[in-house]
């Protein structure tokens, strides 16, 4: 999935927060959606200006932070 040309930042929308092109749904909105229980057609029912594969790009944003950013517990002895 290429997330790039779906999740863009511009200071003039959401005060900079990622959103999804064309729109002004943060990555944020919709990963606390999806933590909470919703379906990806749940989501698309809330914001219908959504599509499946920006939701889709949205999680592929997300695993591709969390795989930089976050660190990884280190388990003594392996």
């Amino acid at each position: 999935m290429d997330y790039q040309r779906r999740i863009v930042r511009d200071r003039r929308i959401c005060d900079g927060e990622p959103v999804i092109k064309g729109t002004r749904v943060t990555l944020r909105t919709v990963l606390a959606s999806l933590a909470e229980g919703s379906t990806i057609e749940g989501i698309l029912a809330d914001f219908p200006t959504l599509g499946e594969d920006d939701v889709r790009a949205v999680i592929a944003y997300a695993a591709a932070s969390a795989a930089k950013d976050l660190p990884v517990a280190v388990v003594p002895g392996k």
